[in-house]
């Protein structure tokens, strides 16, 4: 297993390595190069090596380079060598981190991140956060607690930074 690890960690490197010189978006050959992987059902096991490297060598040169500093496209992307490490430290874990009994580790850095980010917007530590997997559960989760949520306290982070209202009124529309 070791080896394979290593070979990932090389293809991921060489990857990363690449993104400030390669072209942001991919060429039409990479995304022509993506029909190798529209296969029928193998009638045999790949080996593990076979697998990662048809990843790297077909699906690295088709990727957007949103890992790196010349990607505006979306909010997304900026993978560090530090995250892309600390991912794979947690995937090794294989963790379940919605309870502290499954997880106490996954659950002590959920709760210090969750304090950090309260400390740097200025919020009460009391504050309740969660986090979430990707944009739409953050937009499911935020109309869920909407409704138990006053947002006219004067206390509210949201008094703080919205403009005030105005009253638009029109005898026409």
């Amino acid at each position: 297993m070791s080896k394979l690890l290593d070979d990932a960690a090389k293809r991921a490197s060489r990857y990363l390595e690449s993104l400030n010189t390669r072209s942001v978006a991919p060429g039409e050959d990479a995304l022509a190069a993506l029909s190798r992987f529209d296969q029928a059902f193998p009638e045999h096991a790949s080996t593990a090596e076979t697998v990662l490297a048809e990843l790297d060598e077909v699906g690295s040169p088709a990727t957007m380079a949103s890992a790196g500093g010349r990607f505006f496209g979306f909010v997304i992307g900026g993978a560090l060598p530090v995250t892309v490490a600390a991912n794979w430290l947690a995937t090794a874990w294989d963790q379940n981190a919605g309870l502290f009994a499954c997880s106490p580790a996954a659950a002590v850095v959920e709760e210090t991140a969750g304090r950090w980010l309260k400390e740097l917007l200025h919020l009460p530590l009391t504050a309740s956060f969660a986090f979430v997997t990707g944009a739409q559960m953050a937009h499911v989760t935020c109309l869920a607690a909407a409704p138990m949520t006053s947002c006219t306290s004067q206390s509210s982070v949201f008094t703080r930074i919205a403009p005030p209202s105005r009253r638009v009124i029109s005898s026409r529309f």
